[in-house]
């Protein structure tokens, strides 16, 4: 798995200060989308261990207090990204106590494969639907499109 950005303190991808990994691939490359650069399974660096455990430890650090993780893309739920998707919020939730999950998926919800739903599983909010770009909205809270839900999981 490749990923595009990783910001180790966030308060713009879902409630209170996060940490939030943009994961590189999507299948989905919706007109108007603001992160084109991740659409590419190749875009950005590799998904290294060493990274894994930056986020488990920026997570787990106590100057700056975390809410939680983020994951964004491109797209989390891409079938080439869901196998370490899965292990790293296994990791985050054995090791993080107390710390949520956010997720934005082009998916549907009610689509999702089997292997997807194992992820799912372990996410607190997810924000489903792809971007469509004549419903956009700049009011909407944490979507950028009148057809995109959030799922409080």
């Amino acid at each position: 798995m490749n990923y595009s950005k990783y910001y180790p303190v966030d308060v713009v991808n879902g409630e209170g200060t996060r940490c939030t990994l943009f994961v590189s691939g999507c299948v989905h490359q919706c007109k108007g989308c603001y992160n084109q650069s991740t659409w590419s399974l190749t875009a950005g660096q590799l998904f290294t261990e060493q990274l894994e455990q930056q986020i488990i430890d920026d997570l787990n650090d106590q100057r700056i207090v975390k809410q939680g993780l983020t994951l964004s893309g491109g797209d989390p739920l891409h079938p080439a990204n869901v196998d370490q998707v899965l292990a790293l919020l296994k990791r985050v939730k054995r090791e993080c106590e107390g710390k949520d999950i956010w997720m934005w998926t082009g998916y549907l919800l009610a689509e999702l494969n089997v292997k997807q739903k194992q992820v799912i599983e372990l996410v607190d909010v997810l924000i489903d639907g792809k971007f469509e770009k004549d419903l956009a909205d700049p009011s909407l809270a944490w979507r950028g499109s009148a057809n995109q839900v959030i799922h409080y999981l």
